[in-house]
């Protein structure tokens, strides 16, 4: 699963240093950002930029600009020659004096930029710049182009210089430079001087040559075709051929208007069906697209489609064979008027589709968002520490009499790995037995042998080192692996014994299950897997369902709601909390589901990755409503309390949407603290192929998520193991604290977002018990039910427990007794574990309700 992959955005801005305080994973203040580094004013413009309110108050004001810009400019093209002694004595004389002789409309500031503008540089030319100034101000405020912006600025720019090339010739030819040489500007004039004193007259063929260079280029023409005034006639050249793979090229015949008459006539004879074995040939055999629209007559595509030449003649088609010439008039002639969105022309017309046009100007996060830790600790392994605990392994397994042919170690970031390879005749499970003596002698907190090393052929004594290093998360991100990794969804999950950065495709786990006691690192690596997402996926191909009963540990996440959350149309938080919410919202994911696969289906696909292909060459009718499916990732922060309080409601969805979901893109992350049987069924866990497990407490837990021992024996702090195939590697999850988070949920919704969150199907589920009611039979009420009702209203307790102890009943009496006091409207709802609420508040309303019940 893992493979090395260098982010195609190699950012290179340097994010300030910020002295805040930090906790890391022992509590300790973390170090903070490099004080080394100085504010980098590059990094805080940029940040600027990407602020929608940026934008709009820079576009505002670049509009302003150019409409002082032109009126200025106007204005000096008119008063300039009064203006420019003006100019000239700005800086030696008063302003009040200076600026109240100035001409122009805008002052004495805007007759200096068009002294400069004008006079020195461009002339009339200079009437360009405010309107490139505005096209760009407009682009910034309202988000579209007016003019294509870079091609218009290019233009623009091309015809200030030139205008003001030619009409300092025409100022320098004409002797008026003092009268003109303001139309022309400095550039226009000094140039033609220069020019004229080495060619002459010849600099006007120099001036016209620019422009037809600029001409060629700007409009990329590529050859200059005379004109054909008589052309002989000659013989219609035979599109007909019985080889349906001849192509006809644009060069060897035009279409004429004695074609395209033959093509009406044949549309208009044609029938409305198709015989079903030409059908089935046009359904199975792809057809060319013309080189251009309707060049070759509709019959002709189907005869090299199907092997058949049609001859039109008066309005009536005859087949040509290779076997038989007979007439086709049994058969009549089918109408083939192929899907648009099945064409290749399409795409050549309009491209491929792009499913980020929405937001073309999204960026994506920085690595300066993540904090560098240039003195983070390493984990510092001598060489002396290897040598004795190699002769202490050794000196162990001699005691008990067990001989090693040869040791080596291995130090990775959390532990260090001796793989030893036992002499002949040594059990393997003797060695295994032995794991809290090696881990005595070492004096360790805990060690764990794999016996033997899959596909190693030794045996694996894993060893906690001392001074363990802290793999940061910018580390991960920025390595090569991660960053060129062309997973569908890459997750980086840490480093393994190797040190090496591990990878992997949540697209292929499909599902991953977490678990861990509290405090070893789980709602770390649940914000791990979040960053990697949103750094290598667009808002348009990535949708996050976050649920967190908790209420504390993903609400960080809230800022992405209009880029990357999806949630039900009703709701008003992103981050659902509720423990119906979470009902509704799975069961929304399983409509979700069931309608991605209906549109698989209608489009012939597989999978999600088939269909958004298809989508993107435009080989599907947005009409019959399809669209591009963006990938969903649901998050569970914690299960167990999911299952606590809804029980079936939760398992019954998830285990669905596992079982199912792959194929069209909804995959889940399911995090738990306690990982027992009644958390982690076996309907669940039998769809979770992927497991990934911290430090729990004890080996049952440990064999519960991954099927054998070794998770009670991780030393915490990000040390995990993960199951996959089969194959259990061991990990050291990256750190990336609060801090950070917030940076990166700040970068991304500060940014041009969509109107709202992703919307899931809406799902109306049993609101109230009113699903319940007609089951219950109010006039066959229990014989104790006045005497439960005054019971629950005198201890304002709605529970089947108080009814069992109190009155001495069976859990099942007193069950549909809760049922009954519900349909009454005399407690409320089933809420989980929680007491239903008492809609009655005194004995007294008890009893008018009692009797209204009696005299029903």
């Amino acid at each position: 699963m893992a493979q090395p992959t260098t982010s195609p955005r190699q950012n290179t801005l340097r994010r300030p240093a910020e002295p805040r305080p930090r906790a890391n994973r022992d509590g300790n203040p973390s170090p903070a950002r490099s004080q080394s580094t100085s504010f980098n004013w590059g990094a805080a413009l940029d940040r600027w930029l990407t602020d929608q309110r940026s934008t709009l108050t820079l576009g505002v004001l670049l509009m302003g600009l150019a409409l002082g810009l032109m009126v200025a400019f106007m204005s000096y093209l008119l008063n300039g020659p009064a203006d420019q002694s003006v100019v000239g004595a700005a800086f030696s004389e008063p302003l009040n004096e200076s600026g109240s002789e100035t001409r122009n409309w805008v002052g004495l500031v805007g007759a200096y930029v068009a002294h400069v503008f004008v006079f020195r540089w461009f002339g009339v030319g200079a009437l360009a710049i405010p309107i490139i100034v505005f096209l760009a101000g407009y682009k910034m405020t309202f988000g579209s182009e007016l003019l294509p912006l870079s091609r218009t600025t290019t233009g623009l720019l091309f015809a200030s210089v030139w205008i003001s090339l030619i009409l300092g010739y025409i100022v320098l030819v004409t002797d008026s430079a003092e009268t003109a040489s303001v139309w022309c500007g400095g550039i226009g004039y000094e140039f033609n001087v220069a020019l004229y004193s080495l060619f002459g007259w010849g600099n006007l063929a120099f001036i016209a040559f620019a422009l037809f260079a600029f001409v060629i280029y700007f409009f990329d023409v590529r050859s200059i075709k005379l004109p054909t005034f008589s052309r002989p006639s000659s013989p219609k050249p035979n599109r007909r051929s019985s080889d349906p793979l001849q192509t006809y090229s644009e060069s060897e015949e035009e279409p004429n208007e004695e074609d395209e008459q033959d093509v009406d006539d044949a549309r208009e004879t044609a029938p409305e069906s198709i015989q079903p074995p030409l059908a089935n040939t046009f359904a199975n055999t792809p057809v060319a697209p013309p080189a251009r629209e309707q060049e070759t007559p509709l019959p002709e595509v189907i005869a090299q489609t199907t092997g058949v030449t049609l001859t039109i003649k008066n309005r009536e088609a005859v087949a040509d064979t290779p076997d038989s010439s007979e007439e086709l008039s049994a058969t009549p002639a089918p109408t083939f008027e192929p899907d648009p969105f099945e064409e290749d022309d399409l795409v050549a017309l309009h491209g491929l589709y792009d499913p980020t046009i929405d937001l073309p100007q999204y960026q994506y996060p920085v690595n300066e968002l993540l904090t560098d830790y240039p003195n983070s600790r390493k984990a510092q392994v001598s060489d002396d520490e290897l040598t004795v605990n190699k002769e202490k392994i050794e000196n162990t397994l001699r005691n008990f009499g067990i001989e090693i042919d040869s040791i080596q170690a291995s130090i990775g970031p959390t532990v260090t790995l001796y793989e030893i390879i036992p002499a002949k005749g040594v059990r393997i499970s003797k060695i295994k037995s032995l794991e809290d003596d090696i881990a005595l002698s070492l004096s360790a907190l805990g060690i764990r042998i794999i016996a033997p090393m899959p596909g190693m052929g030794t045996i694996g004594i894993e060893v906690p080192n001392k001074n363990r290093e802290m793999v940061s998360m910018r580390s991960v991100i920025t390595s090569d692996i991660f960053s060129s990794s062309k997973f569908d969804l890459p997750i980086v999950l840490g480093k393994t014994i190797s040190n090496e950065i591990y990878v992997a495709d949540l697209a292929k786990m499909p599902h991953l299950l977490m678990a861990g006691a509290t405090g070893q690192g789980k709602s770390v690596g649940l914000n791990v897997l979040l960053t990697s997402l949103i750094y290598k996926k667009h808002p348009s191909q990535l949708k996050l369902v976050l649920v967190d009963p908790k209420k504390v540990e993903l609400t960080l996440f809230n800022k992405l709601e209009r880029h990357f959350l999806a949630k039900l149309p009703d709701s008003e938080e992103p981050i659902i909390t509720d423990t119906k919410k979470v009902v509704n919202t799975l069961n929304s994911l399983c409509i979700e589901m069931d309608n991605r696969y209906n549109l698989l289906k209608d489009a012939g696909c597989r999978n999600l990755k088939e269909y958004n292909a298809k989508f993107i060459k435009r080989r599907l009718n947005p009409e019959k409503g399809h669209h591009f499916l963006p990938y969903i990732v649901l998050i569970i922060d914690e299960l167990a309390d999911l299952m606590m309080t809804a029980g079936k409601e939760v398992e019954q969805p998830i285990a669905r949407l596992a079982q199912l979901a792959r194929a069209i893109g909804i995959h889940l992350v399911v995090a738990t603290q306690r990982p027992s049987v009644n958390v982690i069924t076996g309907l669940i866990k039998a769809n979770f192929p992927a497991r990934l497990s911290f430090k729990v407490t004890s080996k049952i837990d440990s064999r519960t998520i991954l099927d054998t021992g070794g998770a009670e024996q991780l030393v915490g702090m990000g040390d995990m193991l993960l199951s996959s195939n089969s194959d259990i590697i061991r990990l050291q999850c990256p750190f990336v604290d609060t801090n950070e988070i917030e940076d990166i949920c700040e970068f991304v919704g500060n940014q041009r977002g969509y109107d709202d969150a992703y919307a899931l199907p809406e799902f109306v589920g049993d609101e109230g018990g009113q699903g319940d009611d007609k089951d219950v039979d109010m006039t066959n009420r229990d014989p104790m039910f006045d005497e439960a009702a005054r019971l629950i209203v005198i201890h304002q307790q709605g529970s089947t427990s108080l009814i069992q102890r109190k009155l001495k009943l069976g859990y099942n009496r007193a069950g549909r007794l809760v049922d009954q006091l519900e349909a009454a409207r005399i407690v409320g709802p089933f809420e989980g574990s929680k007491a239903r609420d008492v809609l009655v508040q005194d004995l007294q309303t008890l009893e008018e309700i009692l009797k209204r019940l009696k005299g029903e």
